[in-house]
């Protein structure tokens, strides 16, 4: 990871903000934890965009993969804290849990209807196949006198 992070990122929607994180444990209290920040690898082949997502312990069910207006993919979801018994002793908790949502501007040869998203051993996978980027039609326009 970089000490000096990239201000805006070439495809992401969100700018870097040094104290997201820092207002987020605030305002979501014991709620919040690293989870929040679900880390994604982005590769682009001659096929598709390829998005790989690590959400260790959650079940597809608590995944969302979305497409906004815009070519905006989203991904979110959600890990519960276990629940606390009254006669549990907790010695140690490492284990992070909370929301997380990550968005990023898919390009124009994105083809939306045919993505496709798969999750095995932790890991999400969303495939985004790629078409053919159009041309803009370029018309001369006749200069009069």
């Amino acid at each position: 990871m970089s000490l000096i992070p990239r201000v805006f990122d070439q495809f992401g929607l969100e700018a870097w903000d040094p104290f997201r994180d820092l207002q987020l444990s605030r305002s979501a209290g014991a709620e919040a934890s690293q989870f929040s920040a679900a880390r994604i690898d982005w590769k682009e082949t001659a096929e598709a965009h390829v998005f790989t997502v690590d959400v260790p312990g959650l079940k597809k069910e608590e995944v969302k993969v979305e497409v906004e207006e815009g070519n905006v993919l989203q991904i979110s979801g959600e890990r519960n804290r276990e629940k606390e018994e009254k006669n549990d002793t907790w010695h140690r908790v490492e284990r992070s849990s909370g929301k997380f949502r990550r968005r990023f501007r898919l390009p124009e040869n994105a083809k939306l209807d045919q993505i496709r998203a798969s999750m095995e051993n932790g890991v999400l996978t969303v495939t985004v196949p790629k078409g053919e980027v159009k041309k803009p039609e370029v018309k001369a326009i006749d200069i009069s006198s």
